[in-house]
């Protein structure tokens, strides 16, 4: 049996059906919307990072979906992109066409297993600088430097106390501006 690969064209003639799609190296992966707390802590770190990106002149931030097109049969959906003042030139009208500087990932129950190994190996391969894994539940942020053999633990976030996380030497993240309080 043969396995189908698909591609960029094959992704973008998907339907509009509410689904949330990427291409995995040719294989389509689907998931289901993400929850409540999600969607709070991914839009509280979208204006922290944003504000800063913003003020500082650094790039843009994008907030999901937003096609990551990191080849013509890998197409990631990050919950978080940013991309730096030098890699500008990847931003096109249709989307990223590259990798990101920054690739963020909030774990869901659906996506915990995905977003800890199957993308963290496709940005590696796509030599993504840095991809953080967001764990609301535990309410810890890992940050992961990509490395001469991967990723490498760069730092993290959790408990109360604030901390500066790469690529951000400048920022101080709360963790009471990130959390939801409920």
């Amino acid at each position: 049996m043969t396995k189908i690969i698909l591609t960029y064209d094959d992704f973008a003639a998907l339907p509009n059906d509410g689904r949330r799609y990427e291409l995995h190296e040719g294989e389509l992966s689907v998931t289901p919307s993400p929850n409540t707390a999600h969607q709070r802590v991914i839009g509280n770190l979208f204006v922290i990072l944003r504000n800063h990106v913003d003020t500082n002149r650094l790039g843009e931030v994008f907030l999901s979906p937003y096609d990551c097109i990191l080849s013509n049969i890998s197409v990631v959906v990050p919950d978080l992109v940013y991309v730096d003042s030098a890699a500008q030139s990847l931003v096109s009208r249709r989307a990223l066409e590259g990798s990101p500087t920054l690739a963020v990932e909030v774990l869901s129950p659906s996506t915990r297993v995905v977003d800890r190994r199957t993308k963290m190996q496709l940005y590696a391969l796509y030599r993504v600088p840095y991809y953080w894994i967001v764990d609301v539940d535990a309410r810890v942020i890992d940050v992961y430097r990509l490395g001469g053999h991967g990723y490498e633990t760069g730092g993290r976030l959790e408990g109360s106390t604030a901390a500066s996380l790469p690529p951000f030497p400048g920022l101080t993240l709360e963790p009471a501006a990130i959390w939801p309080s409920a």
